[in-house]
């Protein structure tokens, strides 16, 4: 499960960039529940995703040319800077240098070996997410990928993370649970599955990361997807010893899971 006692190598913080950051606000507001909270005067298109007064999330306008609207996963850091060499010296890029945040930390961002585009969170003053592993909150991370083997030695020699491999029902495969460095299988806070090219489609064939939102009820929050102009890639659909869920996109073409879990379904 995914805490707040974050750890190295564990998601602290998530963020979306949005082509029109009102529109993603009511729509995310319709689906969750959340709210928008402007940082100031001076960024207004730049703010916090709420609910019941606990940070959720970041959203913000998308700051590349020709990026897709995604949502993207930081992972805990000690060390910044220490991160980006380790990424430097393997096959995978760096898109953002460190760079500090106004005094509350240091982050920077990469592309993995496979496409897949993340980041990483070095602490000060803002430790991350207030809340999740509940209701509207974050509850799971998944990388979609094309090389299980090599994802999971370049994130291993990144945060150290460990992983256990078990196959779905149906042989729909092999998914790989992972867990943060000497930490117990309670703290197992994502997966990562293999897909042939062909079926990431949302990205033209690279690997890519989502979050996975907990939800009451799936099939309603699904209702509400729908209903304010999203789609949905897969389901609701029930996954044995997990829960019910499904792979939804929304208005502006960034995806994300709903997910009930099996406890309260």
């Amino acid at each position: 499960m995914i805490t707040t006692d974050f750890v190295q190598g564990s998601p602290c913080w998530i963020d979306l960039g949005a082509p029109d950051v009102a529109a993603a606000a009511a729509f995310y507001g319709s689906v969750f529940g959340w709210e928008f909270q402007p940082m100031g005067a001076d960024a207004p298109d730049f703010g916090f995703l709420t609910l019941d007064g606990k940070r959720i999330a970041g959203l913000g306008p998308l700051t590349e040319d020709g990026a897709r609207s995604a949502w993207m996963i930081y992972f805990l850091t000690d060390d910044v800077d220490a991160t980006t060499e380790a990424v430097r010296r393997s096959t995978g890029q760096v898109r953002v240098a460190p760079m500090d945040a106004d005094g509350e930390g240091r982050m920077a961002q990469y592309t993995d070996p496979q496409g897949g585009q993340f980041a990483v969170w070095q602490p000060s003053t803002f430790k991350g997410m207030d809340s999740v592993d509940a209701v509207g909150a974050l509850c799971w991370t998944e990388l979609m990928t094309t090389d299980a083997v090599a994802a999971k030695e370049f994130y291993g020699s990144l945060f150290g993370w460990q992983t256990q491999d078990m196959d779905l029902p149906g042989g729909g495969g092999t998914y790989s649970l992972i867990t943060p460095a000497g930490q117990p299988e309670e703290r197992m806070h994502g997966g990562l599955m293999q897909l042939p090219a062909e079926q990431l489609s949302l990205t033209g064939g690279r690997a890519y990361w989502h979050p996975v939102f907990g939800s009451e009820d799936c099939d309603e929050t699904v209702a509400r997807v729908t209903s304010k102009g999203g789609s949905v890639q897969m389901g609701p659909e029930d996954a044995e010893g997990v829960g019910r869920l499904a792979v939804c996109v929304d208005r502006a073409g960034a995806d994300f899971v709903v997910l009930t879990p099996v406890e309260q379904s």
